[in-house]
């Protein structure tokens, strides 16, 4: 028997219909490079195999890989990686397999943000991701400006990002059940990004979420002064929650770097 380990967040789905669904939005093609992240026990590494494709799993926990392995021995198309996926060369494997890769994910609650970061760096490699988390992250994801859920991960996703909120999922399709609720969204990789992005973006968009309520005018003041968000088109005045993502990067080319 294995169990679950806390420190790596793990609670594993085993709903069917939610296992099904999942798939049945992902629509996987025989021709595409999947990646699925933390496979656990395999449910949904099965259900993604069931016609002849490529799938690379990712998995950290050696006792829950070693199962993996024997399940999925001399299954064409399977290959294992032991690995931190924080750490994974997506890029890598992308040139590895000639594609762009479609990444899926139940991805672990304490590891979320940093990991959706890593991923995202390597844009110019993926197609997608599917992918479970917490539902106050997956809300965070799709916020719009100006609600309370909107912030420096909406921000920072948002020039490759195109995010769909799909499905919410209860606790206990999960064994262990978490204490909260998750949902599932598509991120869509665009090809080009949807405004330009300066070197100084993220430090303008950390700096401006680090004390939500303060204007930008306070917020930036490490950055810039009055005059320059003027001249960037914003109020001074403004709190950051209320501005669109291509305000900061409007914010962020006016940083001396």
């Amino acid at each position: 028997m294995i169990f679950t380990r806390k420190r790596f967040g793990q609670h594993f789905l085993h709903d069917r219909s939610v296992l099904e669904r999942l798939v049945s939005e992902i629509d996987p093609k025989p021709d595409q490079a999947l990646v699925e992240i933390g496979p656990g026990r395999g449910a949904l590494t099965e259900r993604l195999m069931r016609r002849p494709r490529t799938l690379d799993a990712v998995e950290i926990d050696r006792d829950l890989a070693a199962l993996l392995r024997e399940r999925f021995a001399g299954i064409p198309g399977f290959e294992l990686h032991v690995a931190d996926a924080l750490q994974f060369d997506f890029a890598a494997l992308a040139r590895t397999r000639g594609a762009r890769l479609r990444v899926i994910g139940n991805l672990p609650y304490n590891i979320s943000t940093p990991l959706l970061f890593h991923v995202a760096a390597a844009h110019e490699h993926i197609d997608d991701l599917h992918v479970m988390l917490q539902k106050e992250v997956i809300d965070r994801i799709v916020a719009a400006p100006g609600s309370g859920e909107y912030g420096r991960l909406t921000v920072m996703l948002a020039p490759w990002i195109e995010a769909r909120h799909l499905f919410d999922v209860g606790p206990g399709a999960f064994t262990p059940p978490p204490r909260v609720w998750s949902a599932v969204a598509r991120l869509t990789v665009r090809r080009e990004p949807a405004f330009t992005v300066p070197p100084t973006f993220a430090r303008t968009v950390s700096a401006a979420f680090s004390q939500r309520r303060k204007t930008l005018r306070n917020a930036l003041r490490s950055l810039m002064d009055a005059e320059s968000i003027v001249a960037a088109g914003i109020d001074p005045g403004a709190r950051p929650e209320t501005l669109a993502p291509a305000q900061f990067a409007a914010l962020a080319a006016r940083v001396i770097d």
